[in-house]
């Protein structure tokens, strides 16, 4: 009897550990620390970079981070222009004609009983932080969206060093569009935005607080502001310039290009001519090769404070940018050159080094951050979790992708770019036959069937943006 009671008393024991055991693993498994988030902004960045196939670009920094991502190939902004594109995002709520339309577009004003991405990862315990441009204006929502006052260097992305650059200042304030002095990385204002993000960063990693890190740069927004190094990476000579500067063959007469550009003075260029093709290109270019050396610098202190394990990347452009293509510079209007943005999102576990051509918007990143790191999302949002394609890259997602600006609404599939503009005229761009829009077949009887399923396509989207109220 004794020996009995021995073996029961030695088994409830053994269960009683197994259960506490079991417990604990319970336990450490619900208590996960959850997935920070490194929300990185560039401005006027269009996907012409070295991972994308454009060899002549210099971007190691950004060539890294994609080879530990899913880069997608076909992402789309919702509307061409830095303040309303921002709102719509951070949001994920479409646009109308009479919501988030140019740059001074807010949120709080056009949406302003709607949550915003920040304030999202806030209401669930995060320590939520704005570092640089995210908002087009930084106290935008401010207090909903933000546990600390959002943080912007002094005096914008203007900032110059070289003394001659204001030689001539225009109406507009602004000097010369390029500057190229031999200087330090640390003379311009996205250098001090990397800075900041790296101390946050390091504040994180002692405090252990979980955070959403939003990092917004300037470059390689007009003007092209960059040291001497960065310019010296490429051969002027040697670049090439858009090879059609006119304006697409039946062109509407309400298609425009951005006039931004005009607001700054050329130095000793004039435009339209092959020498100032050059030298803007070769600008861009080396201004999106400073901005990836700072975001190499935040990545590669993510990496040293042992954070990136367990931290979501996500990099996007606001929208997409002309570098002379129908003599346009800038974005503003619905052609693709315009819509198409550059995406790479980083999750620890899932897909690294491969490349989608699954079709997303803009107003997808925000259910998707939120799904990533298990936060509900309001209903009303317009854009979708795209997650099961960071499972499956291969797999489809949109049928198509929806923009407007202004005067014109766009809608984008696979193969074919269609607006309709205010006044009745139309869009119709076969991109597989014509990648570089053009000529605009909207009036060819070949393509009666596609031109209905794009206005029908366009009726639904308009739809769907305008429930919002």
């Amino acid at each position: 009897m004794i020996k009995k009671l021995s073996i029961f008393a030695f088994s409830l024991s053994f269960i009683i550990f197994s259960c506490k055991t079991e417990n604990k693993k319970v336990a450490k498994i619900t208590t996960k620390k959850p997935m920070n988030v490194l929300f990185i902004a560039i401005d006027d960045l269009r996907p012409e970079l070295n991972f994308y196939g454009a060899k002549h670009v210099k971007s190691p920094n950004l060539d890294k981070l994609a080879s530990e991502s899913l880069v997608f190939n076909k992402a789309y902004c919702n509307v061409p222009v830095c303040g309303a594109s921002r709102a719509s995002l951070l949001t994920s709520i479409l646009p109308t004609k009479n919501r988030f339309i140019d740059y001074r577009a807010k949120a709080q004003e056009d949406v302003p009983n709607a949550k915003t991405l920040p304030s999202l990862f806030k209401e669930a315990g995060y320590t939520s932080i704005s570092n640089g441009k995210i908002f087009h204006y930084n106290k935008d929502v401010q207090e909903a969206s933000w546990s600390e006052n959002p943080w912007m260097p002094k005096g914008g992305h203007r900032v110059s060093y070289d003394p001659t650059t204001n030689n001539v200042v225009m109406k507009s304030g602004n000097g010369r569009v390029y500057e190229s002095p031999d200087v330090s990385d640390s003379s311009y204002p996205d250098y001090k935005i990397a800075q900041k993000t790296i101390s946050d960063l390091r504040r994180f990693k002692k405090s252990g607080e979980s955070f959403f890190m939003a990092c917004g740069f300037f470059r390689p927004h007009m003007p092209f502001y960059a040291p001497k190094k960065y310019w010296d990476m490429y051969d002027r000579d040697s670049i090439e310039i858009a090879d059609n500067r006119h304006l697409p063959e039946n062109a509407p007469s309400l298609l425009r290009g951005s006039g931004e550009f005009k607001s700054y003075s050329f130095g000793d260029y004039k435009p339209n001519t092959k020498a100032f093709h050059k030298m803007m290109r070769h600008g861009y270019y080396a201004c999106v090769s400073y901005v990836d050396q700072m975001v190499g610098d935040v990545l590669k202190e993510l990496e040293t404070l042992g954070l990136a394990e367990n931290t979501i990347v996500v990099l996007w452009g606001d929208h997409g940018w002309h570098l002379g293509e129908h003599e346009f510079w800038g974005k503003h209007n619905t052609l693709h050159n315009a819509l198409q943005v550059p995406l790479i999102v980083k999750v620890p576990g899932k897909a690294k080094g491969e490349h989608t051509k699954a079709m997303v918007e803009s107003v997808d990143i925000y259910p998707t951050i939120c799904d990533l790191a298990n936060i509900k999302v309001p209903d009303y949002i317009m854009g979708k979790s795209f997650t099961s394609v960071l499972d499956d890259p291969k797999q489809s997602f949109r049928e198509n992708v929806y923009a407007r600006f202004k005067k014109a609404d766009a809608i984008v599939n696979q193969d074919f770019t269609y607006s309709l503009f205010e006044n009745g005229e139309e869009m119709l761009y076969n991109r597989k036959l014509d990648p570089a829009e053009n000529k605009n077949v909207v009036a060819d009887t070949n393509y009666k069937k596609v031109l209905q399923e794009m206005r029908n396509a366009l009726k639904r989207k308009q739809k769907q943006a305008s429930s919002y109220k």
